[in-house]
């Protein structure tokens, strides 16, 4: 008896089902590969956010009410420069970075180009005087490829009640009670919202109340 042999139609229909099976099997791979890159970028980006939000906290957190220069003007001591794109202030550095002590904290918004990075600049500060570092130390990029950064501040009224968000902290020779700090990242996503109790901050803003 004869062995019976495959017909061409039969053989077609196989190799149409085995690339069947095998296309969708590489698409379920890619498809698994594209989500397990998707996982990885969103845990990268909650990690960059964390850091981030990190050092903003920690840095503000520590304000202290040192001057760093004086009002040409009004010969008023400089504690606290606040506006929607920029930040100045006192705090201390921590002794493993390598240079303790109390430093001027420059939080700025940069933008270049289309896109806006976050620096923080460190400079020494020795009885009111910022000490200028030879050659000076450039500032260090906290954030880049971002949208939009914006700070806000907030104090006590004159009546001792929590007033409205500044665009601008009209008072340096005092500390605001809060800042608030926005970030958006490229493609407009708002980072988690950052508020920050300064908790040195005294004197009541508007009322001419100065530090003690």
């Amino acid at each position: 008896m004869r062995a019976r042999g495959f017909t061409l139609i039969e053989v077609l229909l196989a190799t149409a089902l085995l690339a069947a099976g095998l296309a969708l099997a590489i698409a379920t791979v890619v498809a698994a590969t594209r989500t397990a890159e998707r996982g990885e970028a969103i845990a990268a980006r909650n990690e960059r956010m964390r850091a981030v939000e990190t050092v903003l906290r920690r840095r503000l957190a520590g304000a202290r009410g040192v001057p760093f220069g004086f009002d040409r003007e009004s010969g008023l001591p400089m504690r606290f420069i606040g506006e929607p794109d920029r930040v100045r202030f006192v705090a201390d550095l921590p002794d493993y970075l390598g240079r303790g002590g109390p430093h001027l904290h420059a939080l700025s918004a940069v933008r270049e180009g289309e896109g806006v990075r976050l620096e923080l600049g460190l400079s020494m500060v020795l009885a009111g005087t910022v000490i200028e570092e030879n050659p000076p130390r450039p500032p260090e990029v906290l954030a880049d490829d971002l949208r939009e950064v914006r700070f806000r501040y907030r104090t006590l009224d004159a009546e001792g009640r929590l007033g409205e968000w500044r665009e601008r902290w009209e008072n340096p020779d005092q500390l605001p009670l809060m800042v608030e700090v926005t970030l958006r990242d490229a493609g407009g996503r708002a980072w988690p919202p950052l508020v920050v109790a300064l908790p040195l901050a005294t004197g009541i803003a508007g009322a001419g109340v100065p530090l003690q």
